[in-house]
């Protein structure tokens, strides 16, 4: 049975929060781990503390192994810096990443299922017209230069192209701000080496958490407050989305959600 329109824009919302889940799982994992290995070391007699690890292979497979010593002082420092400062940077690399795919696949779902949303006077380029084997191809092709062109544009701009095709405004909730501010947090973390500049000012507005040129943290709680946001915003692209293309899994669920919540 064919699936609606409806039901595969919330499939994907509700897969792609999954994948949100499966994030904060990790990190969470990843923390309870660190401060295990923290109560190892400081349990641990010795002053000093060989590690063991490969390095690299050699060209039959073999592991190239090195054994690094350290004090606690020193192991216990690089673990405080994976634990408090790296997991949660990682983390909010990966935040990122899943929305922003779940906003470019309603996207392109949306521009292949109502191909009349595509500008007329769009132009295409003469070679791909040519070699293309089927206007399918070259649909695609033009879907595909077209998200390309938005994933560039500001967070504002962004979301002006994103109301044009799916009628939603994302501009009015707020975890889509923070949203905004935790990409721009994460582009200068990428691009900055984490020092704020008049492009991350521009594009947080009123919520930049630094001014121009001082360092901008990123800890274990902003993850896990950036990582409620991003799930809030799944939810609000699932009930939006619902007002304009009706899921019957959307309902069928919160059915099931609402009922468990009353048990």
């Amino acid at each position: 049975m064919e699936i609606n329109f409806g039901d595969k824009l919330y499939n994907a919302i509700s897969n792609g929060r999954g994948l949100l889940f499966t994030q904060g799982e990790m990190a969470n994992l990843t923390y309870i781990s660190y401060e295990r290995f923290i109560q190892l070391i400081e349990a641990d007699e010795n002053d000093i503390i060989p590690i063991s690890h490969p390095v690299g292979f050699r060209a039959d497979n073999t592991p190239i192994n090195s054994t690094t010593e350290y004090s606690k002082e020193e192991l216990i420092g690089r673990y405080n810096y994976l634990g408090l400062t790296k997991l949660p940077i990682d983390g909010i690399l990966q935040l990122v990443t899943i929305t922003e795919t779940i906003l470019n696949y309603i996207l392109k779902e949306i521009l292949i299922e109502f191909p009349g949303k595509i500008p007329n006077k769009r132009k295409i380029d003469v070679e791909l017209a040519l070699s293309a084997n089927s206007l399918e191809e070259i649909k695609i092709s033009i879907i595909e230069t077209i998200l390309n062109e938005i994933a560039y544009k500001s967070p504002k701009d962004y979301a002006d192209e994103f109301q044009k095709y799916t009628g939603l405004n994302l501009l009015e909730f707020p975890p889509y701000h923070r949203y905004i501010e935790l990409k721009a947090t994460r582009d200068i973390h990428i691009h900055n080496g984490g020092t704020a500049n008049e492009i991350y000012i521009v594009k947080a507005g009123m919520m930049a958490r630094v001014k121009n040129g001082f360092y901008l943290p990123i800890d274990v709680q902003y993850f896990l407050q950036s990582y409620e946001s991003c799930l809030q915003l799944t939810e609000i692209l699932e009930k939006e989305l619902d007002k304009i293309w009706p899921s019957n899994d959307y309902r069928e669920n919160k059915k099931l959600r609402l009922h468990k919540s009353i048990e």
